[in-house]
């Protein structure tokens, strides 16, 4: 966890620059989901995103909902391959060592949670087929108010946010792939397979053109989704082989231009049409109760608030405590844990899994997004608070380290440890104070002799 090359710095705060916009957008879209919901327009909501669209030949005869959840997240988890990929190849997770603490708290960020849903769900006798939908955390939304609560915390935190949320969809992708397939379809994912390997070669040997990639993508994620793999699957596959290493000559690495283009896209487009269509959920006094009376719902709000906290900082101290991985030497134990917390804000891949989850169950997936989206919120009123309050103690230290009051030119922090400090100090004091006494006389004899004061 040593401090960030250049080259990486700069990478981080252009994500970081994206991802903020996205979150506000994002943001929107949801509160714009709510009210069209639960207004006297709720009707033509729920006619919009249920309309069909797409050639029923190919299979593709969708509604707008799975149209924003399978299509349009394959941009989104395209983007997070490629950041995933670079992560690997030239940010912190290729070195083991500074990859161990991001990598075990995302780990752990997920293990938590979902032990904390089965727990409940257990004992309370609900459903378990939710637990993976308190695992995942929203990267756009996290940085986003990051971005805007946190202005004077370290850099390192925010990579390690950046760095944790890549490993989080990693692990929220093989989730997707593992455990939310439905029955296979051999000959279509032979198909994606076919054209993954296409895909790869074209790159390999150094192909351009977005017009030959493009037909392959769609064609791809075509077959993918008809072989009963999640969709967003192909897009994640493609990042990953994009390369992210700049050779001799280049500015930039094919996977950052694409990524630098179809970024706007993902963030600007793609995941706020999703939550547009997807958070958009009947909300009233007597569902606000069921979210904390049911355990399914119970399970996601606690998992999200406390599975997430306490997963992701135990098990970030936890590996620093018994191995050589250690903090970054910028961030304290009180830094992680508020962004931990932040780390509850489980909206885009939480509403997914959700959905993956009880499909068929539109009660119950309706109350499971409104346990997502009061489990988000809960967990962002917290994160604030907890970085509200070590912005003011950074605010803090900067003045402390900025302070002169001797007037020296010097901060008295590097004076400090200096033997004859107070002894200069209390004869700078005495110089002024001897300065204001003589100009008071001079000024009180002028004003005796009838004359002003020079």
């Amino acid at each position: 966890m040593a401090r960030l090359s250049l080259p990486e710095r700069t990478f981080v705060l252009d994500a970081l620059r994206a991802e903020t916009v996205g979150g506000v957008l994002l943001l929107l879209a949801a509160i714009a989901a709510l009210i069209w919901a639960n207004t006297p327009l709720s009707e033509s909501y729920e006619s919009v995103r249920h309309f069909h669209i797409g050639p029923s030949a190919l299979g593709l005869n969708l509604s707008i909902q799975h149209w924003a959840a399978d299509g349009l997240l394959a941009i989104f988890f395209f983007v997070a391959g490629i950041e995933l990929k670079r992560e690997m190849v030239a940010g912190e997770l290729r070195d083991p060592k500074a990859a161990a603490l991001p990598v075990v708290a995302a780990l752990c960020g997920m293990i938590a949670p979902a032990l904390v849903y089965v727990v409940v769900n257990t004992t309370g006798g609900g459903s378990l087929d939710g637990w993976a939908v308190p695992t995942a955390t929203d990267i756009a939304f996290a940085l986003a108010v990051l971005a805007v609560i946190g202005t004077s915390l370290p850099s390192a935190l925010r990579a390690f946010l950046l760095t944790l949320a890549v490993v989080d969809d990693l692990f929220a992708i093989l989730i997707i792939a593992v455990f939310f397939t439905s029955d296979l379809n051999f000959a279509a994912l032979g198909g994606a397979v076919a054209g993954l390997v296409l895909f790869w070669f074209l790159l390999h040997k150094g192909v351009r053109g977005w017009y030959v990639y493009v037909p392959i993508a769609l064609a791809i994620w075509g077959l993918m989704y008809n072989s009963g793999v999640h969709a967003t699957i192909a897009g994640v596959a493609m990042g990953l082989m994009l390369r992210c290493s700049r050779r001799e000559g280049e500015d930039h690495s094919p996977g950052e231009h694409i990524e630098h283009m179809v970024r706007p896209l993902s963030a600007g487009f793609a995941v706020p049409m999703f939550a547009l269509f997807s958070a958009g959920v009947a909300v009233s006094g007597g569902a606000m109760r069921d979210v904390f009376t049911q355990p399914e719902t119970l399970g996601v709000v606690l998992g999200l608030v406390l599975g997430k906290t306490f997963g992701i900082f135990g098990g970030t101290w936890l590996t620093a405590r018994f191995t050589r991985a250690k903090l970054n030497e910028d961030l304290a134990w009180a830094d992680l844990f508020a962004v931990a917390t932040l780390a509850g804000i489980g909206f885009t891949v939480s509403l997914l899994i959700g959905e993956l989850a009880f499909e068929g169950n539109t009660e119950l997936t309706d109350e499971v997004k409104a346990a997502v989206l009061v489990g988000s919120f809960l967990a962002a009123l917290l994160a604030t608070v907890l970085l509200k309050l070590r912005v003011r103690k950074y605010q803090a230290m900067v003045e402390a380290e900025e302070r002169d009051e001797d007037m020296s030119g010097i901060p008295d922090v590097y004076e400090v440890d200096d033997p004859d400090h107070h002894r200069r100090l209390a004869d700078i004091y005495e110089r002024k104070a001897a300065e204001h006494r003589r100009r008071a006389e001079e000024a009180g004899a002028a004003r005796e002799n009838g004359s002003s004061p020079a």
